[in-house]
């Protein structure tokens, strides 16, 4: 774990760092690429290496601490140069982390603070992931130009992902712009990025992985199903770096990583006596859970909440309070976060430090306790991913 800094008031004394908003996040991959073709306006933060090509891979749920404990079954990850050590976005979640990458911004700019999220316009939680409330619009709610937008403008750009993605939520809030190449399986997304990249012109590709996180989810990152996606990931990655063009780079990044959750830690915390009292929504994640309170509700309803999660969790979890996260600059630096951004953070954060998976069963089916890949706090398997180059 990184060194400690001073701890602002109201936050844990053990609490990891902010991520590195600016210099080694998630949020400067994409920018730093198009840097490094030569796009005006963008800052190569990373130091890479001057490109005609730059495609950047962003394999969901690819952990550092992940790939090390299997980088026996994936060669040629293994071998490829470090770059560096990127923290995720915070949350450590997909939606925040990949519009980070996608905006160059931290969440309290892009808006995507969290998977679940409280839109104050309606009083009511919505999915940023894959079920974006029909009365959410996208570019309202993320209005910042997108990296490949801006680079779209001087360079081809290009994203090559599954066809569900094309017209996301997601894809239209923070990964718009260029243009949207669809397939679905392993060996048709390489060859749709190889056929793109024949044609030798100056490009930015966006390609995304996401077979890893949705095993790592249902089966665990420590079983040999998610072994054997990685395995599928690097054989995917040798034909793709075998036949690009010269002069291009492959990157391969991730958002998060994941720690594996056993049974008996997946809490429905809506039937424990107090953790709801004053708490008008519950949001956020499993790891990383965000309750929003009364509007009435007073500083004492606030220590009160605060109190009983800490008798029931007591050093399993971090507990602190928006206003300390958004000053301690969790979600970005305090000046950079949008005011419309404040209220769809929750007013108290409970995120989890052991392997633990809070759940409001009140509010989510009862399916979601099967699921055993977590992710969403801050500890080190879940904040740092790799930055590899390839070619």
């Amino acid at each position: 774990m990184r060194a400690v800094r001073e701890t602002p008031p109201g936050l844990p004394g053990d609490l990891p760092a902010p991520p590195r908003y600016g210099h080694r996040s998630v949020a400067e991959v994409m920018t730093s690429a198009a840097a490094s073709l030569g796009v005006p306006g963008f800052e190569n933060a990373l130091g890479l290496p001057a490109a005609r090509r730059v495609v950047v891979v962003l394999v969901d749920g690819l952990g550092r601490a992940q790939l090390r404990a299997r980088a026996g079954h994936a060669p040629v990850l293994a071998g490829a140069r470090g770059l560096a050590t990127l923290d995720a976005a915070f949350p450590t979640t997909t939606a925040s982390s990949l519009a980070s990458l996608g905006t160059g911004t931290a969440p309290g700019a892009h808006g995507l603070v969290g998977y679940d999220v409280l839109d104050p316009a309606t009083d009511s939680v919505v999915n940023q992931l894959g079920g974006w409330d029909a009365g959410v619009d996208p570019l309202a709610w993320q209005p910042l130009p997108t990296v490949l937008e801006r680079a779209a403008e001087h360079v081809d750009v290009v994203t090559v992902s599954r066809h569900k993605f094309a017209d996301s939520g997601l894809t239209r809030a923070a990964l718009r712009g260029g243009r949207f190449v669809a397939a679905d399986g392993p060996a048709a997304r390489v060859g749709r990025a190889l056929d793109e990249l024949a044609a030798g012109t100056d490009a930015l590709m966006y390609f995304y992985w996401d077979d890893l996180d949705r095993t790592g989810h249902a089966r665990g990152w420590e079983s040999w199903e998610w072994t054997a996606q990685l395995e599928e990931l690097d054989s995917a990655l040798r034909r793709l770096v075998a036949r690009v063009p010269a002069g291009t780079t492959v990157l391969v990044t991730g958002d998060h990583g994941m720690v594996d959750v056993p049974q008996d830690a997946r809490v429905d915390y809506s039937v424990l006596p107090g953790l709801l009292d004053g708490v008008r929504h519950t949001a956020g994640e499993p790891r990383m859970v965000q309750l929003h309170l009364e509007p009435d509700a007073s500083a004492d309803d606030v220590r009160r909440l605060t109190a009983a999660w800490r008798e029931q969790f007591g050093s399993r979890v971090w507990i602190f309070s928006r206003d300390a996260a958004l000053e301690a600059g969790y979600f970005g630096a305090p000046g950079d976060v949008r005011e419309a951004v404040r209220a769809r953070i929750g007013d108290v954060l409970v995120a989890a430090k052991d392997p633990l998976a809070l759940f409001d069963l009140g509010r989510l089916r009862p399916s979601v306790l099967s699921m055993v890949g977590q992710h969403g706090s801050l500890t080190r398997a879940e904040r740092e991913v790799p930055l590899l180059r390839l070619a």
